[in-house]
């Protein structure tokens, strides 16, 4: 998957993970980067082509489809936090994170991948979480929604291989974008897990673990459940 001359979409740019990966790519030779957020006005990145888009509104991802008709990389990369749980955590917010992370994924995926197949296949990078694979308390809400976004880029790898496009899913820890204040733990630094995040989908895989942590999740689906991390 070569990076380098291609057109990128990176979801939720203003910020963050979302300004590294689309800045990185503007680093790895990218002909275009459509930065997109849903407030366009918050995305400063030089070089960048600033798109709006909400990836929760399906009328707003048409739109984006029309604007960026060139595309051949789709990074999924927005979303957002809840600190729910699931037996007595807003359903709301439980609904929330599913939109986030699995419906409005899965809604770029389905509206690009025409787009994708027109133009050679491309590639599709959905940027997880090691919590696809650990629960935790007040963030179950959060990991049920990642391990659907986990299901669902295994599932779609499947059923775009037959127009040639690579779909890689990203699993790593905590990182610094300037949010965390309620984590005392380590941070990784996140414009070092966009370029090693990057590395390996220009490689072509389509696992991508880039920091320990997210090594450690995926080791503990060997194990039995109760060595999970549990609510409580």
């Amino acid at each position: 998957m070569n990076l380098k001359n291609s057109v990128a979409l990176v979801t939720g740019a203003n910020r963050g993970l979302g300004r590294h990966f689309a800045q990185e790519l503007l680093a790895r030779g990218a002909a275009r980067v459509y930065a997109t957020a849903r407030r366009p006005e918050s995305v400063d990145l030089p070089g960048a082509t600033v798109l709006r888009l909400d990836v929760t509104d399906r009328a707003s991802i048409a739109a984006a489809v029309d604007a960026a008709p060139d595309v051949t990389v789709l990074v999924n990369n927005a979303g957002n936090s809840s600190f729910a749980n699931l037996v007595d955590g807003d359903e709301a917010e439980i609904r929330g994170q599913l939109d986030a992370f699995f419906w409005g994924p899965l809604w770029l995926v389905r509206a690009f991948a025409p787009i994708l197949r027109a133009n050679g296949g491309g590639g599709i990078l959905n940027i997880n979480s090691a919590m696809s694979w650990v629960s935790g308390d007040r963030a179950n809400a959060y990991h049920v929604a990642k391990a659907a976004q986990w299901a669902m880029t295994n599932s779609v790898r499947a059923e775009l291989a037959g127009q040639g496009t690579h779909v890689a899913g990203a699993y790593f820890g905590m990182t610094d974008t300037g949010h965390q204040d309620f984590w005392t733990g380590p941070l990784n630094d996140a414009a070092e897990i966009a370029r090693r995040t990057l590395a390996a989908f220009e490689e072509g895989q389509i696992e991508i673990i880039p920091d320990e942590l997210g090594a450690a999740a995926k080791a503990m689906l060997a194990g039995p459940p109760q060595a999970y991390p549990t609510a409580g």
